[in-house]
């Protein structure tokens, strides 16, 4: 018996060593993966190339790679937006790059991001290379980007999208109702319309009137961009959408919104011809991935840098939970880095974020209160920059927004929820307690708030919202009543905070560089960005660690197959986390149209 074990140990420990030799050797294949990815062309760009873009996948703020594609076919990089539109310019001077093909199925962007992106395909155009844009169903933000193509394709059978913009909140009163939970709500601005899911059963009327007012100013600018392409009048564009006399493929062809109703072969066909090529050789495509990690590698290194500094996703404490966060402690390392180094003439802060906790938002922008002494800082929003997003925009030496960019919810509010009836009623748990103080609990979800209590947390938001107000006016050289006059938790877009005072000029990322240029007297210059690309494989290690395998899993599932549904449950769950924290968080995202 002895032997035996003696055998058994010895087996099991050669199996654990095994496996950790396995482990460092794949270990050691990635890290080598990843130095060849940083250190050489991803792919070499053959003459006559067609660049292809494909929106429907999302775009972020900044790039990620991912160590594991090395030893597959996928993509080792997933450039974001900014690095895709340096490779769109970059592709307006490259001899083998002929032309763009923009696969137009739909998207799940913002709509500055789009914006940004239609942008730098029109300064493309100037080059007089092609841009085609082919889809076998075309809905209103894919169609955004599709107008500023030479040729829209449609598959005859396909479909098209127009009928306006929508937005629709859930509201979850009645569902605590029946679950007796009782919420406590404190905010500050008649706008601030993040908490009404759960406190009112529909849209408050100042809620409507913003929506209404943003609605407006993004639908105007995309008729806009169809009238530039069909040469219609923007009141006739509206009237096809009032009407629904758009819906089938040759309703887009009347109106001039395609240029054809082709099958794909028929695409390529033109596109050979326009290459000149015969009709049995193939067309090199060149995916956008592949091409902004080549083109990346190709940047001159100049002593004078300008920071692009990202910063995505809501506004936590700490060091965060999730890649796509704006952690106040994970920042302002990357704001110290920045700080410290020399060759770093001033810094263009990109925002996404439609807020998040009032205490990190303080705390990132004394960070940058102290940034902006040694140096110039802008401000370049996305898609959102508003309430918390806004706070640590505020006091930027510039702030630009693109016209479709929504900002300004200025206001703060907080939540606790009393589970008491439920787990009393429903699930027959009740709560005793023992306290030397009367507040000792506080706050608490099994008991009623007293009335000491409600005093005391409104007056917390009050003071919180009124330093938002102080802090604007500041930096905006403003009195505090203006501010109250345009704050109230109101959203606005870009093209309107620009007229009320809350940004100073409409213009994209490429923008605020040659601002922060000019700032910082320095003509010859490169740009860096802060912080070095996501690794997905390092991620997911890192959510393996803390969140275990199945999780995980569910989690990516999740993210990738139901978008609309997991975004809405995150924020629900972010909301319902508050637990009396201030809080200043736009209203959630509303979905303005159903996107395939």
């Amino acid at each position: 018996m002895r032997q035996f074990f003696k055998m058994f140990f010895a087996s099991m420990l050669a199996i654990v060593v095994t496996s950790v030799v396995l482990i460092l050797a794949v270990i050691g294949i990635i890290v080598g993966a990843t130095k060849s990815i940083s250190e050489a062309p991803t792919t070499v760009i053959q003459d006559n190339s067609i660049l292809v873009i494909n929106i429907n996948r999302s775009i972020q703020e900044r790039s990620e790679s991912n160590s594991l594609a090395a030893l597959s076919d996928g993509n080792a990089f997933i450039p974001g937006l900014y690095d895709m539109n340096q490779a769109i310019a970059y592709a307006k001077n490259d001899k083998q790059i002929k032309g763009i093909l923009l696969k137009v199925e739909g998207s799940p962007n913002g709509w500055a991001t789009l914006q940004q992106l239609r942008t730098a395909l029109a300064d493309f155009k100037t080059s007089k290379k092609f841009i085609y844009a082919y889809a076998e169903g075309i809905t209103q933000k894919s169609y955004y980007i599709a107008n500023i193509a030479d040729k829209v394709f449609l598959n005859p059978a396909g479909s098209f999208e127009f009928k306006g913009l929508a937005s629709q909140i859930p509201f979850f009163k009645g569902t605590l109702d029946m679950l007796q939970v009782q919420p406590e709500i404190f905010y500050a601005g008649k706008f601030k319309s993040a908490t009404e899911p759960f406190r009112e059963q529909k849209m408050s009327e100042p809620n409507k009137l913003q929506i209404r007012a943003y609605q407006q100013g993004l639908w105007a600018n995309f008729i806009a961009s169809i009238s530039e392409k069909t040469g219609t009048d923007t009141a006739s564009i509206h009237q096809w959408a009032a009407t629904g006399a758009i819906y089938f493929p040759q309703d887009a062809l009347q109106k001039k919104l395609v240029d054809g109703l082709l099958y794909w072969d028929e695409v390529e066909q033109i596109m050979k011809t326009k290459l000149g090529k015969a009709e049995k050789d193939k067309l090199n495509y060149q995916n956008i991935n592949e091409y902004s990690a080549t083109v990346k590698l190709k940047k001159r290194i100049v002593e004078n840098k300008i920071a692009v500094l990202f910063a995505e996703g809501n506004i936590v404490d700490g060091e965060g939970t999730e890649e796509r966060q704006i952690a106040s402690e994970t920042l302002m390392q990357e704001i110290r880095k920045i700080k410290k180094n020399d060759k770093v003439k001033a810094v263009v802060i990109r925002i996404n974020s439609g807020g998040g906790s009032a205490l990190a938002s303080e705390v990132i922008l004394r960070e940058l209160q102290l940034l902006k002494e040694k140096k110039p800082v802008i401000i370049s929003m996305g898609d959102v920059a508003a309430s918390g997003g806004y706070y640590i925009a505020c006091q930027a030496d510039s702030i630009f927004a693109l016209p479709t960019t929504l900002t300004g919810s200025i206001g703060v509010f907080t939540m606790l929820f009393n589970t008491s009836e439920l787990m009393k009623n429903k699930l027959g748990i009740t709560f005793d307690e023992v306290k030397n103080a009367p507040y000792a609990d506080f706050p608490s979800g099994t008991r009623p708030i007293t009335p000491f209590e409600v005093m005391k947390m409104q007056a917390g938001v009050d003071t919180i919202y009124s330093l938002f107000k102080r802090r604007v006016a500041t930096a905006r050289k403003i009195s505090v009543d203006a501010v109250d006059s345009i704050a109230q938790g109101r959203v606005w877009t870009g093209v309107d905070a620009l007229n009320v005072g809350l940004v100073d000029a409409l213009g994209d990322l490429d923008r605020a560089i040659l601002s922060a240029s000019r700032k910082a007297k320095i003509n010859d210059y490169q740009v860096v960005t802060y912080p070095e690309p996501v690794d997905e494989f390092a991620a997911l290690l890192k959510r393996f660690k803390s969140s275990g395998a199945s999780a995980t899993m569910v989690k990516a599932f999740m993210e990738k197959g139901f978008q609309d549904q997991y975004q809405m449950a995150k924020q629900i769950k972010y909301n319902i986390g508050v637990n009396g924290k201030a809080q200043m968080m736009m209203p959630f995202q509303p979905v303005f149209s159903l996107e395939k």
